[in-house]
């Protein structure tokens, strides 16, 4: 059934040039990967197993890793780790935490806890220079999570400094727009999950919808709650994407939700950085 409701991995391949990146950098490859909800019913193992062997190939200089490892009860994050802790880069793998790490009770330390066991730090409101002082690495905590404080650890870097931003809900790029961001780096959308042919991701259309559903009859109809707390921008539900002067790009994730995935197929996604 995960092969029928997933359908096959996919590799996604993007070259960005950015502003001052340093000479030494030029070709450093970045592999990201998003939204696992492993929990046993939305990866499958065979699935998991291909993006991490993908991932190796590349031989990436960093693995960078934007959040919902879970998706609610927080113990299958110990069996993630154990598949997780085969990742090879060159300077480490970082991550941030998505909603999903958030929500359910104890989960956030539980997470937390088992990705430092693998010695991958979770950054939370935190700038880390993996590849020296010519590129920041910033990772923001999760939008709806109260803890999206992203003012201090931005104004910190130099400005003539490109950064990276991880940060999992791509409706923060509107947020960032205030600062230089060379490229941001999101899930969470799954990509729509249905994307439909010429008219785009599926769940763009269910406010809409919902509005003209009588009140008293909502309650009962499948998939009604409010778009926006899945995300608010859904033209930016996968890709990349320019948001003033920043670059977003949004990753179509690992897991998947119920009825599965229709043209949205899973993603590893491998980005070349150059200098401009």
């Amino acid at each position: 059934m995960h092969r029928i409701l997933t359908g096959q991995l996919q590799v996604e391949r993007l070259t960005l040039k950015i502003t001052g990146l340093p000479k030494n950098l030029q070709g450093t490859k970045l592999v990201h990967l998003s939204d696992f909800h492993y929990d046993r019913k939305r990866l499958s193992e065979w699935l998991l197993s291909e993006a991490i062997a993908i991932t190796n190939e590349v031989e990436p200089d960093l693995i960078l890793l934007t959040g919902d490892f879970i998706t609610d009860e927080p113990a299958p994050v110990d069996d993630l780790v154990l598949r997780l802790k085969y990742l090879e880069s060159r300077a480490g793998i970082y991550a941030v935490l998505g909603n999903h790490d958030e929500e359910y009770s104890g989960a956030r330390n539980k997470v937390i806890d088992a990705f430092t066991r693998i010695d991958v730090p979770i950054l939370l409101n935190q700038v880390v220079y993996p590849l020296g002082s010519g590129l920041a690495l910033v990772g923001l905590e999760d939008y709806w999570s109260g803890n999206f404080k992203p003012f201090t650890v931005m104004e910190s870097i130099n400005t003539a400094v490109p950064r990276i931003v991880l940060s999992h809900n791509p409706d923060t790029a509107k947020v960032l727009q205030k600062w230089r961001v060379d490229l941001q780096l999101s899930g969470h959308t799954h990509g729509g999950q249905i994307r439909l042919p010429f008219l785009g991701p599926l769940p763009q259309y269910r406010e809409p919808i919902r509005r003209l559903i009588p009140k008293f009859i909502r309650p009962i109809v499948p998939f009604m709650e409010k778009c926006h707390k899945i995300v608010e921008y859904w033209e930016w539900s996968q890709g990349l994407h320019q948001v003033g002067n920043n670059y977003l790009y949004v990753n179509r994730g690992l897991g998947t939700y119920f009825p599965g995935r229709l043209f949205c197929r899973p993603e590893v996604t491998v980005i070349t950085l150059e200098t401009n």
